[in-house]
C-alpha cells in the first residue's frame, strides 16, 4: 500500500493539499551555470515549487552506433547532430549539483533531478534531493528502478511510452523494497505532443489499479492538459520551461516561458479553488439567490377567510416567499385561516 501524503521538501503532497509543480528546466540552461541560476530563480518567480533537471553522461545513456542504425522521424530526426552529440552539449556537469542545490535552498524552492546512472542516483541521496524523479525511458530497467527505491526518498515515475504491465512491474519493484512513497505521472513521450493523445482519463485507471498518488508530466501546448490532470485528481504537475523559446537546444520549443508558466500556475490554483469540496451545501454567494430564483405558492385571486382553497387560486411564482410549492397539495382543500389578498404569498399562519 501507497502512501496517500507525501511530504517532498517541506509541502505535503496529496488529494487534499495544493499541487506539486515541477519546471523541467532540462537541458534548457544552455550549458551555463549562471543561466542555470537564473533559470531557477524565475522558476521561484512563476510560482513553481521545484526546479528539476537532468542528471547523465552521454556516454552511460545513448549509444552512437545503435542510432546509427535507426532511421528516425520524430523530433529526434530533426536534430542536425547525432544524438550522441547533442546528449554530449546538454549534460548537466555533476560538479554543479551541489552549488545549485544550495542556491535553490537560499532562494526556497526545491532543487530535484532525475538521475540516469547509478552514479547520478547516489549523488541524488547525498544531496538529500526531496524526490528522486524517474523518467519514462527508464521504466523497463528494473535494476535502476530498484536502487532508487532503495534509497527510501520519494520516487515520482513518468509513464511514457509503457503498457500496464510495464508499469505493473515497475511498481511491483519498487513495492518489494518497502518504498511506500510514490507518486506516478501519465506522459505522452513526444515533443510537442498531442492534445488528442493526453489521455488524461489514465490517471482513474492509476488510482484504481494501483492505489498511488497521481500526476502528469506534459508536453502538449499551453496548459489545458495539466489542468484537467487537476481535476481528475493528478496531485503533481511537470512543464518543460524555458526563458526563451527561441534559444538553440531540443527542449526549448516545446517548453513554456515565463509568462505561459506564470499563467499555468494560476489557472492552476483557480482549479483548484473552482474544485472545492465534495460536499454539496449552500455557499456563502446563493443565500440571496434561494429565495430569488426558487418559486413560492402565492393567491391567484382574494382568499377570504374560511374560504375553501382551491388550485385555481394558488399561483406558482418567485421569489420563494411563504410555502414552498412541494407543500401545494397539502393546503388544497383546506380553510384560508385568515384573508389573503391577491398577489401576497400564502403562509402557513394563512391556513
Amino acid at each position: 500500500m501507497f502512501s496517500k501524503e507525501i511530504k517532498i521538501g517541506n509541502k505535503l503532497i496529496g488529494i487534499n493539499h495544493p499541487s506539486y509543480i515541477i519546471a523541467e528546466i532540462g537541458a534548457n540552461f544552455n550549458g551555463s551555470l549562471k543561466r542555470a541560476k537564473e533559470m531557477c530563480y524565475a522558476a521561484k518567480e512563476v510560482g513553481a515549487d521545484c526546479a528539476k533537471f537532468q542528471t547523465f553522461k552521454s556516454e552511460n545513456i545513448v549509444s552512437h552506433i545503435g542510432f546509427s542504425k535507426m532511421k528516425l522521424k520524430g523530433v529526434h530526426g530533426t536534430w542536425e547532430k547525432p544524438i550522441s552529440e547533442v546528449f554530449k552539449e546538454v549534460e548537466f556537469p555533476r560538479e554543479w549539483h551541489a552549488e545549485i542545490k544550495k542556491y535553490c535552498d537560499d532562494i526556497e524552492i526545491d532543487f530535484s533531478t532525475s538521475p540516469y546512472d547509478f552514479e547520478a542516483v547516489d549523488l541524488c541521496d547525498s544531496l538529500d534531493l526531496p524526490y528522486i524523479k524517474i523518467g519514462s525511458g527508464e521504466i523497463t530497467w528494473l535494476e535502476m528502478i530498484e536502487y532508487i527505491a532503495l534509497k527510501k526518498r520519494p520516487i515520482i515515475l513518468s509513464t511514457g511510452d509503457a503498457s500496464m504491465a510495464e508499469i505493473d512491474d515497475a511498481i511491483s519493484t519498487i513495492e518489494k523494497t518497502g518504498n511506500k512513497n510514490l507518486i506516478l505521472l501519465q506522459c505522452i513521450t513526444n515533443y510537442p505532443s498531442k492534445i488528442e493523445s493526453a489521455n488524461i482519463n489514465v490517471l482513474k485507471t492509476y488510482q484504481t489499479a494501483f492505489n498511488v498518488l497521481t500526476g502528469y508530466s506534459d508536453h502538449s501546448p499551453g496548459d489545458l492538459v495539466i489542468l484537467g490532470s487537476i481535476a481528475l485528481g493528478g496531485c503533481v504537475v511537470e512543464k518543460h520551461f524555458t526563458l526563451d523559446k527561441n534559444d538553440k537546444g531540443p527542449d526549448h520549443p516545446h517548453s513554456l516561458d515565463k509568462k505561459e508558466f506564470s499563467d499555468m500556475v494560476s489557472n492552476i490554483r483557480l482549479m483548484e479553488k473552482a474544485l472545492g469540496s465534495s460536499k454539496k451545501d449552500v455557499v456563502e454567494e446563493e443565500q440571496e439567490t434561494v429565495y430569488v430564483q426558487r418559486r413560492g405558492l402565492y393567491a391567484s385571486k382574494d382568499i377570504a377567510e374560511g374560504e375553501i382553497i382551491t388550485n385555481d387560486s394558488i399561483d406558482v411564482l418567485r421569489p420563494a416567499l411563504g410555502i414552498l410549492p412541494k407543500y401545494k397539495d397539502v393546503i388544497v382543500g383546506k380553510k384560508a385561516g385568515s384573508n389573503i389578498l391577491k398577489g401576497e404569498p400564502i403562509y402557513w399562519e394563512n391556513i
